[in-house]
């Protein structure tokens, strides 16, 4: 796609535009702006990207994934609210999650350690284990919250707070790991996903981009489970003061 290709099709933000306007949803601005902000953002680390891919040094690479995995934990703050050091817990579950599943994918030879596989990759594990982490505090919070007289007659009984709160946190790591599976019930189906898409439209046979699919499919599955259960484990304790009571 060259850029004058680009120009026209740019077009198409006219609509949501003229949606907003016409519906009176108060939208133009917010949408202009995401737009605006999200063409700054990728020329940023499209020039990054094209630095970097011409490096020999996987330290870039790794600094790279670094930067991704600290800016994906901050974002999970917001449905965090209330958990303590939720953004460090959210950084030690992603960068273990993402650790455990690019070092299965490149001891298997599925990818190797150049950046023009790594990041790519890297930054679908860490966007999708970022997402589900925040759905797994989002359930915490409304749980204890909601829960709180059957935690604490738990808690009365003489439970641990592992026990009192094992039916929250069953449900909270339930809730974040379903959409993923959900995901994955459609492919092929309902959707056809971006790497698929963009192998096809990059001349790759079907056949070779369903196996990529299918890898990231497994991938994604796999850095979300990891995350979501180190995540709800570590922050699950922070509703609860040194005497075993909830804070909320």
């Amino acid at each position: 796609m060259d850029t004058l290709s680009l120009i026209i099709a740019s077009v198409l933000i006219i609509i949501p535009i003229f949606i907003s306007y016409k519906e009176k949803l108060g939208l133009e601005k917010e949408i202009i702006i995401s737009m605006i902000r999200a063409i700054i953002q990728l020329v940023i680390v499209g020039y990054i990207l094209e630095f970097i891919f011409g490096q020999k040094s996987p330290v870039f690479t790794i600094c790279l994934v670094l930067i991704m995995i600290i800016n994906a934990a901050l974002n999970t703050k917001k449905r965090g609210e209330g958990i303590k050091n939720c953004e460090f817990i959210s950084f030690i579950s992603i960068i273990v999650g993402t650790a455990i599943t690019l070092s299965v994918l490149i001891v298997s030879k599925a990818i190797a350690f150049v950046p023009n596989e790594i990041i790519p990759v890297g930054g679908m594990i860490i966007s999708n284990s970022m997402v589900a982490i925040g759905l797994a505090y989002r359930n915490l919070n409304m749980s204890f919250k909601n829960r709180r007289s059957e935690v604490e007659v738990k808690l009365s009984l003489g439970s641990d707070i592992g026990d009192a709160s094992k039916t929250i946190i069953r449900d909270s790591i339930k809730m974040a790991i379903i959409p993923t599976i959900d995901s994955a019930k459609t492919l092929g189906i309902v959707s056809l996903p971006g790497m698929m898409t963009g192998l096809i439209l990059g001349g790759a046979s079907p056949l070779i981009a369903i196996k990529f699919q299918i890898m990231v499919t497994f991938m994604i599955l796999s850095s979300v489970s990891i995350s979501v259960i180190l995540a709800t484990y570590m922050a699950y304790k922070d509703f609860f003061n040194e005497r075993k009571q909830l804070k909320i």
